[in-house]
């Protein structure tokens, strides 16, 4: 890799909600060897510090914010604390998520649905609406979608649900906020060995049978989402917008 591949956020400054562990902390610190400063967004405040440890360890520069992203205020807050640490946004990445499931429709609750829909798809548009009144030309919005939404099932309803309206809205944002020069995009995710993945697969034959449900037949480190995500967060993607992009091992039909 060059040189200014390697260095192909400097400068510049990233959001990533959801970015204290899993997914959101392999971007958070890809994009930190990438040149930029970081601020990682969680619940949980501690955690947000320790990812702000890590990604200092490696020569970066980062910011720890708790946020409740299906909370708009706090969304609103993120991107003030964001601005006056750094004084600039020039990427978001909308990824806190979560996915209770229930096995059928019946089983959904009330409290399930709002929490499911408040986090992921509520939050990422407050933040992307917030985000962009700030954000210059040249600057990213990028949105972690899931392989649920284009395939579902009873079992992931609602998540299914939620993910695809983000699949809604990362067109919307794309032509909303092309005129400023904001591009929009979206990985829809396969299986990644996440700790809620971890948490969530009952054994080690779950664990397989997810495995076979691609063509390379494994489930993917978070490590190799980074690729991905920095092409659509930096330059090396100038004509891309409006795209879902699926990083899933081939998810077979």
């Amino acid at each position: 890799m060059s040189e200014a591949a390697a260095r192909a956020l400097e400068g510049r400054v990233a959001i990533v909600t959801g970015g204290s562990k899993g997914l959101g902390l392999a971007m958070a610190k890809g994009f930190a060897r990438a040149g930029a400063a970081i601020v990682v967004a969680s619940r949980k405040l501690e955690a947000c510090e320790g990812a702000v440890r890590e990604i200092e360890a490696l020569g970066g520069r980062a910011l720890a914010v708790g946020c409740h992203v299906g909370d708009w205020a706090q969304c609103d807050a993120l991107i003030e604390q964001a601005w006056q640490a750094f004084g600039r946004i020039d990427v978001l990445v909308n990824n806190a998520g979560i996915a209770p499931v229930a096995p059928r429709l019946l089983d959904v609750t009330e409290a399930l649905f709002d929490k499911t829909i408040g986090v992921n798809l509520k939050g990422p548009l407050r933040l992307a609406a917030r985000a962009a009144e700030r954000m210059g030309a040249g600057s990213t919005i990028l949105n972690i979608s899931s392989v649920a939404s284009v395939r579902p099932n009873s079992f992931t309803a609602v998540y299914a649900a939620a993910k695809a309206g983000l699949n809604v809205l990362t067109s919307v944002m794309a032509q909303e906020f092309a005129p400023k020069g904001i591009r929009a995009n979206a990985i829809v995710c396969g299986t990644f060995w996440t700790d809620s993945f971890r948490a969530g697969v009952p054994s080690e034959d779950a664990a397989e049978m997810a495995a076979r449900g691609n063509v390379l037949r494994r489930i993917a480190d978070p490590e190799e989402i980074v690729g991905t995500a920095l092409y659509l967060v930096s330059d090396a993607s100038s004509y891309t917008t409006g795209q879902l992009i699926q990083v899933d091992g081939g998810v077979l039909p």
